[in-house]
């Protein structure tokens, strides 16, 4: 009898707080710091909540995007993703609630593979369908753009 993964599980954590800007999460036997630049009287010992968004965004597209090209026989070869990021500091700024903190986010990622142009766009139409982060960014209103272009 095959054993049928679950496909809805919960994450816990329980987050440490040394300081007003430095959050310390377990997850798996990591320790992951999320933390403020000093200039924001943090100690600068990983990113801002804000830049951990963004980062999570370029590593999903990265992950979904090499399993969508394997699942599709797609070769990539070395990937380089460029980001562009639009962020209204307002809200964290305590100035005003705003709707939209990432009113834009262009995405481009460069590879250098065999693969033709037709496929790479076949590849990010299919991780446009199920990375996580990007579907968050989308359902958030953000205007989120992921170019994947062939590198000379």
């Amino acid at each position: 009898m095959a054993v049928k993964m679950k496909t809805v599980v919960t994450y816990r954590a329980t987050a440490q707080c040394p300081t007003h800007a430095r959050t310390e999460i377990p997850v798996r036997d990591l320790s992951v710091v999320i933390d403020e630049p000093l200039e924001r009287g943090g100690t600068n010992m990983g990113p801002s909540p804000t830049e951990a968004a963004m980062t999570a965004l370029i590593a999903c597209t990265n992950v979904i995007g090499h399993k969508n090209a394997h699942r599709l026989g797609i070769d990539l070869g070395t990937v380089a993703i460029d980001a562009n990021c639009k962020f209204d500091r307002r809200g964290v700024l305590m100035e005003e609630e705003i709707d939209v903190p990432f009113p834009e986010i262009t995405l481009t990622v460069n590879c250098n593979g065999p693969a033709s142009q037709a496929e790479l766009t076949r590849v990010g139409e299919e991780t446009a369908k199920y990375c996580a982060i990007a579907k968050l960014f989308d359902a958030a209103g953000t205007d989120l753009t992921v170019n994947w272009v062939k590198a000379n």
